[in-house]
C-alpha cells in the first residue's frame, strides 16, 4: 500500500476519533458540571467556593444594611482576582487571601480566611 494511501487512512481515523472524544468529553462536562481550573487564581477561588462560607460581624452588618448582598460576595468568588502578593498562602491552619473585584461598580477588596473545612469572610474594603 502506498504511503499516501496509508497516511490518508490514518488521518481519517484520527479525525473521527477526535470528533468522538470531543463529543464524549463535552457531554461529560455538561452532566457533571466539571470545569478545568489550572491557574492558581481559578483553583483558589474554586476551593473557597466549595466550602461553607461564614461572615464576620463587619460583613454581616454590611449585609443587613443592604450595602452588599450575598450575590456580590459570590461574584467575587467567581470573577475576582486573587492578590497573591498581599495574601498569606503559607500560614497554618488557615490561609488568608485578598480578592479584588467590584461591588455595585465600585472597586473593593474581600479578605477571606480559607481553612480546611470552611471559608471565613473577614472584611470588605471599598
Amino acid at each position: 500500500m502506498a504511503f499516501l494511501k496509508r497516511l490518508g487512512f490514518y488521518l481519517v481515523g484520527l479525525s473521527i476519533g477526535i470528533v468522538f472524544l470531543t463529543l464524549f468529553f463535552k457531554k461529560k462536562s455538561e452532566e457533571s458540571g466539571a470545569s478545568f481550573c489550572y491557574f492558581p487564581n481559578c483553583r483558589t477561588l474554586k476551593d473557597i467556593r466549595s466550602k461553607t462560607i461564614s461572615y464576620s460581624d463587619e460583613v454581616n452588618g454590611l449585609l443587613l444594611d443592604k450595602q452588599i448582598d450575598s450575590s456580590n460576595i459570590n461574584a467575587f468568588l467567581i470573577d475576582g482576582e486573587v492578590d497573591f502578593g498581599r495574601s498569606d498562602t503559607r500560614s497554618e491552619p488557615c490561609k488568608t487571601y485578598f480578592i479584588e473585584g467590584q461591588v455595585n461598580k465600585r472597586e473593593a477588596v474581600l479578605k477571606v480566611r480559607n481553612c480546611a473545612s470552611k471559608a471565613f469572610v473577614e472584611s470588605i474594603v471599598f
